[in-house]
């Protein structure tokens, strides 16, 4: 690693080792977009890493490392610091496994204790299998619960973001929902005002650093067709969203809404929003990844440090078999050096 290299440190997550996360990052490797965003390393397995590159055709040597600090990422060395005790090496392609499933938790607490301690700069993680973590005594459903119980914050959202390059209007979007992975019967129980007004700050204060420092502009979906149609398809829109907006705008927020979801997203793509707050899981990530599937990118917001991720799973059906696509980790570490460059910039600007 070159000292006098500033580009954030970012350390990829293997993710669940009988999935698509190794050949992803065999395959992104050598491609020079990687690189040339960050410096990446691999916090996994050597030895599947090796086998991953052989699969994919990519001549690279593995570098064994111990501390993230003797990174020295090229064309031809990709970093691996080994992370887990779990023999991940005979693990079969496209099956759930308990070891792949441990390794996976151990993949992941690694960089981020690695992050909390400021030895890296961000994390992209991988994808992981939900039933794989439980096999392997994991009981936490997935990344983000793991990210939030480690670091310490009850507050905190997944946002889906699609970069400058991938919306039409040539400026990025984020969709942050207010509920996420839940039967769709539980989710006019779960939109509470605290829960909209917590989700358009997490929104604010996430976008900051993609765009340029400007405020971002924040939309509020409605629950209900036509926003409710003045109560007549319901009144969520009047007694519970309206309100939480109001009082993020009296917070100096930039925010509008509630905005019915059918016409929203298409002006949202046109660029009159940053960010929109969506109320519930395939509101938001159908318009996204419409528009975007392989580009989309996975922001955990709320956290102390810098995540993203792919916006892709674990693909069992497809994985080892040299056909993985890798533009989902591509933009993932384009938008996390984003973020850790405006977070850089933001914290100049307040100590000058």
């Amino acid at each position: 690693m070159n000292p006098s290299d500033n580009s954030p440190l970012v350390a990829l997550t293997m993710g669940d080792v009988a999935g698509v996360g190794p050949e992803v990052i065999a395959r992104a490797w050598e491609e020079s977009p990687l690189r040339g965003l960050a410096r990446p390393f691999v916090v996994g397995s050597r030895p599947v890493l090796e086998r991953a590159l052989a699969v994919a055709g990519v001549r690279a040597d593995v570098q064994p490392i111990t501390r993230p600090e003797d990174a020295e990422p090229s064309a031809l060395v990709i970093p691996c610091l080994e992370a887990t005790e779990e023999d991940v090496a005979s693990v079969p392609p496209g099956q759930v496994d308990a070891r792949a499933g441990r390794a996976a938790f151990d993949f992941l607490a690694t960089a981020i204790d690695l992050a909390l301690a400021g030895r890296v700069d961000a994390i992209t993680t991988l994808p992981l299998n939900k039933e794989a973590l439980h096999a392997g005594g994991v009981r936490h459903p997935g990344h983000t619960e793991i990210l939030a119980e480690r670091c310490g914050v009850p507050d905190h959202a997944m946002m889906l973001y699609l970069g400058p390059e991938a919306v039409p209007n040539g400026a990025g979007l984020g969709v942050v929902h207010v509920t996420l992975h839940v039967a769709l019967r539980s989710v006019f129980d779960l939109i509470t005002g605290e829960a909209v007004e917590s989700k358009i700050l997490l929104a604010h204060n996430a976008l900051r650093p993609l765009t340029g420092g400007r405020p971002p502009r924040v939309a509020v979906a409605a629950l209900n067709p036509h926003a409710g149609e003045g109560g007549l398809f319901g009144d969520e829109e009047r007694r519970i969203i309206a309100p939480a907006v109001e009082r993020a705008q009296r917070a100096g927020v930039d925010v509008t809404g509630p905005e019915a979801a059918d016409t929203l997203f298409s002006r949202a793509m046109g660029g009159a929003f940053d960010a929109v707050v969506a109320m519930y899981h395939d509101q938001g990530h159908v318009a996204l990844k419409t528009v975007g599937f392989d580009r989309a990118v996975n922001v955990t917001l709320g956290l102390p440090i810098v995540r993203t991720s792919v916006a892709h799973g674990t693909a069992y059906d497809i994985a080892w078999q040299g056909r993985a696509e890798t533009s989902s980790l591509i933009e993932a570490v384009r938008v996390a050096a984003r973020i850790v460059s405006g977070r850089r910039v933001a914290e100049a600007s307040g100590a000058n």
